[in-house]
C-alpha cells in the first residue's frame, strides 16, 4: 500500500501506534473509580457515562454526596474533574442512595428532577463492585 506521497506505508507501525493509543485510553479510564459516595446518610447520586475525549471506549460511574443540594452539584464538580483529565461525561440520570455503614446496606431509589431517573440497576451493579460485603438493593419507588 501506498501513502499520499507515493511512499510505501507502513500498516503495521500505524496499527501499533492506534493500539497504544487504545490502550492508553483504556488505562486512563481503568483509573477512574467506579464509585464515590459518602460513608453514611441518605443522599443524591448521579451515574455518569465517562469516555476518552475524541474515543469511544467509555464506562458509567456512581458519585454521591449529602453536601449537594441538587444533582447538578455533583456533576459541576465530577465533570472538571474529568476534563481536567481528558475525559468528557455525561450525566445519565439521577436519585437517591441510602447508606447505612452499621447494617452494611445500600439503598438507590428516587429520581433527579434536572437529570431524570438514572437506571438504578446500572448503578446497584455498580456499587456491588465496590462494596460487595454488603446487601444492595433498588427500586424505581421515588420514596
Amino acid at each position: 500500500m501506498l501513502s499520499v506521497v507515493g511512499r510505501p506505508l507502513n500498516s503495521l507501525r500505524v496499527f501499533g501506534a492506534l493500539s497504544k493509543a487504545t490502550v492508553a485510553m483504556t488505562d486512563a479510564l481503568a483509573k477512574v473509580p467506579d464509585v464515590e459516595i459518602d460513608p453514611e446518610g441518605t443522599f443524591k447520586y448521579i451515574l455518569v457515562r465517562v469516555k476518552v475525549k475524541d474515543g469511544d471506549v467509555h464506562k458509567d460511574i456512581v458519585r454521591g454526596t449529602k453536601s449537594a443540594e441538587y444533582h447538578n452539584h455533583i456533576f459541576d464538580k465530577v465533570s472538571p474533574a474529568l476534563e481536567a483529565l481528558g475525559m468528557e461525561c455525561k450525566c445519565l440520570g439521577g436519585g437517591k442512595i441510602e447508606h447505612n455503614s452499621q447494617e452494611k446496606k445500600l439503598r438507590v431509589f428516587g429520581e433527579s428532577t434536572g437529570f431524570g431517573k438514572a437506571d438504578h440497576s446500572v448503578s446497584a451493579e455498580k456499587l456491588k463492585s465496590a462494596y460487595s460485603d454488603y446487601d444492595i438493593s433498588w427500586s424505581d419507588d421515588k420514596k
